[in-house]
């Protein structure tokens, strides 16, 4: 081999070798690109999941929050009723008891008359859960 062939032979190795350490080079550096956004991808998933986590239990908070709210408004409701109403059931229950003896003088108001008779339990029970001193004690 003469001078020039060995010196094309280091030059042609030469660059091979910068030809081969700037590909491991590119290499590492798109395998790290690639790690950094497969690890935010992963982070935003992770994310989104708590998101969607977070939100189940407040659409869950809600719906227990409209609960408790009717249940409120029904008991505003009720407090409201006083001593007047209290009478009127009472009135009610009474009238009741009348036509429930009126139609047990039928023989076909026997229905009518265990119907009458429920409903003016009803109206009793109602009645009793008004009573002033049920009230003050509930309160």
């Amino acid at each position: 081999m003469t001078a020039i062939q060995i010196g094309a032979l280091i030059v042609l190795i030469v660059l091979v070798g910068l030809t081969y350490w700037a590909g491991y080079r590119g290499g590492l550096i798109d395998g790290r690109i690639e790690g950094i956004d497969e690890g935010k991808a992963i982070q935003q998933a992770d994310n989104s999941e708590s998101i969607r986590g977070l939100q189940l239990l407040a659409d869950q908070w809600h719906g227990h929050y409209e609960s408790i709210y009717a249940r409120y408004t029904r008991a505003l409701d009720a407090s409201k009723l006083g001593e007047t109403e209290r009478q009127t059931l009472l009135e009610i229950a009474e009238k009741l008891r009348i036509a429930a003896e009126t139609f047990s003088a039928f023989r076909t108001g026997k229905k009518l008359e265990r119907d009458t008779l429920a409903l003016r339990n009803q109206a009793l029970a109602i009645a009793a859960l008004l009573e002033p001193e049920a009230l003050e004690k509930a309160a």
